[in-house]
Order: structure tokens, then sequence, then C-alpha cells
């Protein structure tokens, strides 16, 4: 009896210290240390930063070093000192107050030592050496944005979203009407870009083509594989001459490049292919990238087949009623009727 007792004590034990265990790691998973992202780009730390009464705390020298201050640290007075373009910031571990150019200003938490890293609070700091700050409740992320130019125009109205998501919880800030300036902080993915504007507000928004001029090579590739992932879907649809718009059962070539388009992103392509041949920026052969357009001489006429560069000498389209949509080599083939290739993003 004796050994049944303690056997079932020593299960109950060790059942108890498992749920313990599996309650930490849940509770660990479910309120993980916040990323931050300084102008874009991932910070890195040598202890990960912690929320403390709402408050996120972050290494001192870190944050001071990555916000381009110079940093000096006097450890028999505990006092931190940061110069950045004219402002000096100090302060005394523990105190409720800092310094900048000898004006007092209160702090909403002091800082202090965690795991001999000295931490202080994140937002305090970084908007007192003139940077704008952004919690993002979604993604249990910050924004730190240094940004004084706005290189982006808007080219057509564009909700600003707290979060780059239109399907969940996501609030539309405001919209953000025609030729406004923004900044591009970061891009998400292939559809959402984070972005700052002129008054100081942090937010999401598209990043469709229609909607901005910006660009750059990542969010081309980023769309590009999109389109191509999209585009693939429909390998084997069936081939149709004269194939209807508005349904996916059977395409042609122009049918299919523009409905890919179209779904991904939101670019309305005529519904011929010499007609698609006048739309973007003409590139040169060697100089065409993953989603461009291809146009190639076809049944007598100067342009009668397009088709979607889909990279390391493939193209995505379709033209055969043996074959449907397919993925064939870009090869002499092809190149002796080659037109031109058409950039849209």
């Amino acid at each position: 009896m004796k050994i049944r007792n303690g056997f079932l004590r020593g299960a109950a034990f060790t059942l108890l210290t498992m749920m313990l265990l599996h309650a930490t790691s849940v509770h660990a998973e479910a309120n993980p240390s916040p990323s931050v992202f300084l102008d874009g780009y991932p910070l890195s730390f040598q202890t990960p930063p912690v929320i403390e009464n709402g408050y996120s705390l972050v290494p001192m020298r870190t944050i001071f070093e990555a916000e381009g201050a110079i940093v000096s640290w006097d450890e028999g007075t505990r006092t931190v000192t940061a110069h950045k373009e004219g402002v000096v910031f100090t302060y005394r571990i523990g105190e409720t107050a800092a310094y900048k150019n000898q004006e007092r200003l209160e702090m909403p938490v002091s800082g202090k030592i965690i795991d001999g890293f000295t931490m202080v609070p994140l937002r305090f700091i970084s908007e007192t050496l003139g940077n704008l700050v952004k919690w993002h409740e979604y993604s249990r992320s910050i924004t730190i944005s240094s940004a004084h130019d706005y290189e982006t125009t808007i080219e057509y109205g564009v909700n600003l979203r707290d979060s780059p998501e239109k399907d969940t919880d996501s609030r539309v800030l405001r919209m953000l009407p025609k030729s406004e300036r923004i900044h591009v902080i970061r891009e998400i993915d292939a559809n959402w870009l984070e972005v700052q504007t002129k008054d100081d507000t942090i937010g999401f928004i598209s990043a469709i083509p229609m909607y901005t001029d910006y660009t750059s090579p990542v969010l081309a590739e980023k769309q590009a594989d999109e389109l191509f992932t999209y585009g693939s879907k429909f390998l084997g649809t069936p081939y149709e001459f004269g194939a209807a718009s508005g349904q996916t059962n059977t395409f042609d070539c122009s049918s299919f490049v523009r409905h890919v388009f179209n779904e991904v992103l939101s670019i309305d392509l005529p519904r011929v292919s010499y007609d698609q041949a006048q739309n973007g920026k003409e590139v040169g052969i060697d100089d065409i990238r993953k989603g461009d357009l291809l146009f190639f001489s076809a049944r007598g006429l100067d342009i009668g087949h397009v088709g979607i560069y889909a990279g390391d000498g493939r193209i995505l389209h379709t033209y055969s009623k043996e074959l449907g949509v397919h993925i064939a080599d870009f090869d002499e083939k092809w190149k002796k009727r080659f037109v031109t290739a058409r950039r849209l993003f």
C-alpha cells in the first residue's frame, strides 16, 4: 500500500510539474518580447525587450547607438550621457526624470538593471531624440521612424490602416488623397507598406502599384512571385481562343494575363494582346525581370501572343489546346518571334 501511495503521489507531482511547465511555456509564447524596427530594419538586442506596466524597456546602449547617439556611461554615478546632433541627453538609473540639454523631462517609468543590462523606456528615449514611435498590437512590434523626407506620392486615394489586413479588425485611420506625400518605412510583404504621413501618423497602405509611385527591386520581386504563384494555380486550364472574360474555366493568352494582373495587382489591362502591349514601360530583352510581359508575333499579326516572364528563362502562358496554361522555356523558337517586353510595376 505504501508503495502504491508513493507511486500515486509521485505521479501526481510529475503531472503537476508538467502542467506548470506547459502553463509557463504557453504564457511565454502568448507574451513574447516585442520586435523593434528602426527605419524598417529589425534591431537586435543582447537581452530581449520587456514590457512592464505597459511600457517597453530596452537595453540602453543598443537603443542609443541604433538611434545614432554617441553614448558614455559613468559607473560611479550610474549615469548615461548621449550626444546626437546638438542634443545632450543625461539620465541616472533609477530616477524618474532625465535631462535634455539641461531641460528636466519627467519619465513615465524609471530605468532599471535587468539581468545585468541597463534597461530604459524605449518610447521616451526615441521621442526625446526626435524620432516617432508606434506600437503595433496586431504583431506586438514597435516601429521607430527618424524620417523627415516624404519621397513617395499618393497617386490614387487609399486608406491608411492601423494593421496590414482588410478582413480582420483592421481600422481605417483616414483616407490618403491623391498628391499627398508620404514616407515608406518598410515593405511588409507584396501587398502592404508601412508608411509615415506628414502629420506624424504611422500606418499601413496597400502596395498595389496604382496607389503610389513607390517602387523598389525587392517589392517588385515579391509582387512578381505573387503573380507567378497565383498564375500557376491555373496550370493545365484549357486554352480557348477568344475565351470569355469573367470566368476561369478556359483562357486564351491575353485573357489569362489580364485575369492574373487584375487579381494580384489590380492592374486592369485591355482584353487583346496588341492593346496590352501599349501599357507600361518598354524594356529590352536583356533587361527583362520576373513579372514583365513578353509579346510575340503570331497568326500573321505583329503582336498576337503574350506571356508572363517567370524568371530563369521561362514563360508562363497559354496558346495550345494540348497544353493549356503551362510554363515553357523562353528559347530560340520564342526569341525569333519576340517583339517587345513591357514592365507594369
